[in-house]
């Protein structure tokens, strides 16, 4: 993988997506690599480039194709590109709709400079980007939606995954896991970075990276916060 990080702007505001490039630039790894006003105009580009992009920073509130449709549309042709929402409100029901589509996680327009920096870094690399009160609280709207269905009649660990056509969920579904595998998933749940799982089980950040990457390859899930959900649907 190149250290490189390419990333998409689609914001239906130009100012905005001149403040996101503005402070980006100051971040030598990162380089923006197109901008779109909406969420048609994103898929467009990312076809043009022939998904030459790793994140897209994407706004959920938009004329036309909103973020929601753009990001499902993303995640199921270009399933390398990790998509990042923003929204404006604390987990509003857009932002929560973008994580059930697939996005990897969400973050308030707001944000510092280097917090945007920051969980454009830990997206990339397969993390999250939510604090576990954060999580809870999205998983509790999500818990609410559809009689208790958070994912609209389409349950199972693929489609956690936004994998279209996957298998549904079974109550045997962490079979596939080792027995340290599963005390590791059991602490991704509870929205621990690989650090503090590291510290509860005694492992190295390494070895923790690894076993979250078996998971994640074995569950068919896109990141850990799809893991973090598909956990909360088995009631770990």
């Amino acid at each position: 993988m190149s250290d490189e990080i390419r990333i998409l702007l689609v914001d239906d505001q130009e100012l905005i997506r001149t403040g996101f490039r503005l402070v980006l630039l100051a971040e030598p790894e990162m380089t923006v690599v197109g901008e779109a006003g909406d969420g048609r105009a994103a898929l467009a580009e990312l076809r043009a480039s022939g998904g030459a992009c790793d994140v897209v920073l994407m706004d959920v509130r938009m004329a036309g194709m909103d973020g929601i449709e753009a990001t499902a549309a993303i995640v199921r042709e270009f399933p390398s590109v990790r998509v990042l929402v923003l929204t404006t409100f604390d987990l509003d029901e857009y932002a929560a709709a973008a994580i059930r589509a697939g996005a990897s996680g969400f973050l308030l327009k707001d944000a510092r400079p280097t917090e945007l920096a920051d969980a454009i870094r830990r997206v990339h690399s397969g993390d999250a980007v939510m604090a576990p009160g954060v999580t809870k609280r999205l998983l509790e709207r999500m818990s609410n939606d559809a009689a208790a269905d958070p994912w609209g009649g389409s349950s199972g660990v693929g489609a956690a995954a936004g994998a279209p056509g996957a298998p549904a969920v079974r109550t045997d579904a962490l079979d596939v896991l080792t027995e340290r595998e599963r005390e590791v998933f059991a602490l991704i749940a509870e929205g621990r970075n690989n650090a503090e799982i590291g510290r509860a089980l005694f492992l190295s950040e390494s070895t923790v990276k690894t076993h979250v990457g078996r998971i994640l390859a074995k569950l068919e899930l896109r990141d850990r916060v799809h893991a973090v959900i598909l956990a909360k649907d088995l009631g770990v």
